[in-house]
């Protein structure tokens, strides 16, 4: 089974707040304020994550919305290079070279109704190369996939893995987190292989 998004969910949000669509006066909302990173076993506190060092896969970064004062969780839990599907990406791609990666990530709602998406989530390279998610999905693509699109009600979380085409040769340094709740990019440090 093959699915093809369209360019128009290419410019989803990962966490958006329900109310974000809309504006009365036309402008664009406030970004909100984004807490401390932390994990699931020690939070701790620490300086905005656009000047701190990037954060390990397992820790978490929490975000609030300004404007309806949800609030919500992000963690990368996991990348894999290689991944064996029947279609390959050189051949889905029209590359030479390329291959599937699955980066794993959670996105839970600690308050209020948020929206997740999954194309926010960028692999970046040392030489400045970004690679944003497959708009393709296979049946054989690793499971649980994250979803195109979720709605995720306070105190419930959605957890899946993301597919990209990526050079075989390289690796990712980081996953960069783009939602427009930030001022700036979210950064998990990818381990070496």
């Amino acid at each position: 089974m093959r699915i093809r998004t369209t360019a128009v969910l290419a410019t989803s949000l990962a966490v958006l707040p329900l109310t974000a669509c809309s504006s009365t006066d036309g402008k664009p909302a406030d970004n909100p304020a984004v807490t401390a990173p932390s994990s699931s076993a020690t939070p701790s506190a620490s300086p905005s994550p656009s000047r701190a060092a990037p954060l390990t896969f397992g820790q978490s970064l929490t975000t609030n919305a300004a404007e309806d004062g949800s609030v919500a969780t992000a963690t990368v839990i996991g990348y894999q290079q290689g991944v064996k599907t029947q279609q390959s990406a050189d051949k889905e791609n029209g590359t030479d070279g390329y291959v599937w990666a699955t980066l794993e990530l959670k996105v839970c709602s600690t308050k209020g109704t948020i929206h997740t998406s999954r194309f926010p989530w960028i692999l970046s390279y040392p030489d400045g190369v970004r690679i944003e998610p497959s708009g393709t999905t296979f049946g054989d693509f690793p499971k649980p996939e994250y979803p195109i699109e979720a709605t995720v009600k306070e105190g419930d979380c959605v957890r899946g893995k993301t597919v990209y085409a990526v050079p075989a040769a390289q690796r990712p340094t980081k996953i960069l987190y783009t939602t427009k709740l930030l001022a700036e990019p979210a950064e998990w440090a990818v381990p070496t292989a």
